[in-house]
């Protein structure tokens, strides 16, 4: 009995131990809780991601002068209309549910729950996932730029003959279920492309590849416009291209750039390769043609430029200023023969080149990051296959692949869907007045 009775005692001590030595671990915690520093924003790098998304933003305005002054002047407006209006649609979505999507916490690598819609969750603190240094919000907005004008570049292979109402439909549904899956394949945590080891610095899978073969599809889809190949449909206003060229050039700092999520020496060196890109292939487009055609030209040389920019997306974080000139090069060759050489040869009508310049532009970003790229410029990123690692050569082309297939599949079954439902062309009389007065009621030109 007496034995039992000391147990009870031991057990009554040992309990009120337990316990007590929990309080002080509850109060412990609790302490360095409250000692914790809260998560630093840097403000530099906080100033560099607003500069770079309102560079990105005016990259949309600049594509809308791009493609308007590339169309006949009675679809000027129209077009530009096209472009415009995905600030708005695209900024909304995003909002809601296209943010979570893309980049809120993963599903089976293939999309984002909806734990952040409506921006639930998004606040002003650091995500360290996503944006150790910056406001989360800040994050958002920036990849939110990439999201608008994304859909808009589409708009380049079916200018001049698509329903307005519908052309709405078919970018909000395309930006949740081509661009919204991509995004998160490729940069979210836990992205299944991302896991693989791809790697897509600014976007040449997601951007370019994705809406340059949805462009495609578009293309086919949707037939040529009327007199396509029997009649002129000449440029109505290459000044305007010039400028929207040199803005997407100018916004490009901020596309690239800024995809380094901070100001530091990885954005500088994104800066330099993206320029130098751009120049080479500027060059190699116009002496390509001159040597083809005989004459080099204004449009054929900001063309050049656009597929520089485009081929060094993917690698501009990942590859030094030589590999840099050599893609601009590569980039301005090869969307040469798919803008000019290929389409003329199968006939498609990809009216403002979407295809030729992103969709190939963007699968030799992709393929010569395979290639390019050096852990000596960003030791988070991988060695290509001329700095001894073939592998990446081999990961790089099975995204693209991938992309392509989901891209043109997903664009496909939409446009089918539309066409069913809505209509996708506008009639032979509308075509031939002219989306301005047709589908807006206006005219660009008071002549």
């Amino acid at each position: 009995m007496a034995t039992k009775r000391r147990m009870q005692v031991h057990l009554k001590w040992l309990l009120v131990l337990l316990f007590f030595a929990a309080s002080i671990e509850f109060n412990l915690s609790t302490a360095f809780a409250q000692d914790a520093p809260p998560p630093t924003i840097d403000t530099g790098d906080t100033a560099w991601m607003l500069t770079s998304a309102a560079l990105v933003l005016l990259m949309t305005p600049g594509l809308a002068l791009f493609y308007g002054g590339m169309v006949r002047t009675k679809n000027s407006l129209g077009t530009i209309m096209q472009s415009m209006i995905m600030i708005a649609l695209i900024t909304v979505q995003w909002v809601l549910f296209g943010y979570t999507l893309a980049f809120g916490p993963d599903q089976g690598g293939l999309i984002g729950s909806l734990a952040w819609l409506g921006l639930n969750g998004v606040g002003l603190d650091p995500n360290p996932d996503y944006a150790g240094t910056i406001p989360h919000q800040v994050f958002m907005i920036y990849q939110g730029m990439f999201a608008i004008i994304t859909p808009a570049l589409i708009t380049g292979a079916f200018a001049e003959r698509m329903k307005f109402s519908t052309f709405l439909v078919f970018s909000l549904l395309w930006a949740t279920l081509v661009y919204d899956p991509l995004a998160h394949w490729v940069w979210g945590v836990g992205g299944w492309m991302r896991n693989l080891g791809a790697l897509d610095f600014a976007g040449g899978t997601v951007v370019h590849i994705s809406s340059g073969v949805s462009a495609l599809a578009a293309a086919l889809y949707m037939g040529k416009r009327l007199g396509y190949g029997k009649e002129p449909m000449l440029p109505h206003n290459l000044p305007m291209t010039v400028l929207g060229a040199g803005i997407l050039w100018f916004g490009w700092f901020g596309f690239n750039g800024g995809s380094a999520v901070a100001s530091g020496a990885l954005a500088g060196s994104a800066f330099v390769v993206t320029h130098i890109a751009a120049a080479s292939a500027t060059l190699t487009w116009m002496f390509v043609e001159w040597s083809h055609r005989g004459k080099p030209t204004v449009l054929g040389a900001v063309s050049g430029a656009v597929a520089g920019l485009v081929a060094i997306t993917p690698a501009s974080g990942f590859v030094g200023p030589i590999s840099a000139l050599l893609i601009g090069i590569g980039g301005g060759a090869v969307c040469y023969f798919g803008a000019v050489i290929l389409k003329n040869k199968l006939g498609y009508d990809d009216s403002l080149d979407a295809f030729g310049v992103h969709g190939l532009g963007g699968t030799f970003g992709a393929l010569a990051t395979g290639l390019f790229a050096s852990k000596a410029v960003n030791a988070a990123g991988n060695d290509g296959a001329f700095f001894g690692n073939p592998k990446l050569l081999v990961i790089q082309a099975i995204t693209v692949v991938a992309t392509w297939v989901f891209a043109f599949v997903m664009t496909m079954i939409l446009l089918k869907i539309l066409d069913a439902t809505m209509g996708l062309r506008v009639s032979k009389e509308k075509e031939i007045t002219g989306l301005d007065m047709s589908e807006h009621g206006e005219t660009g030109y008071n002549l």
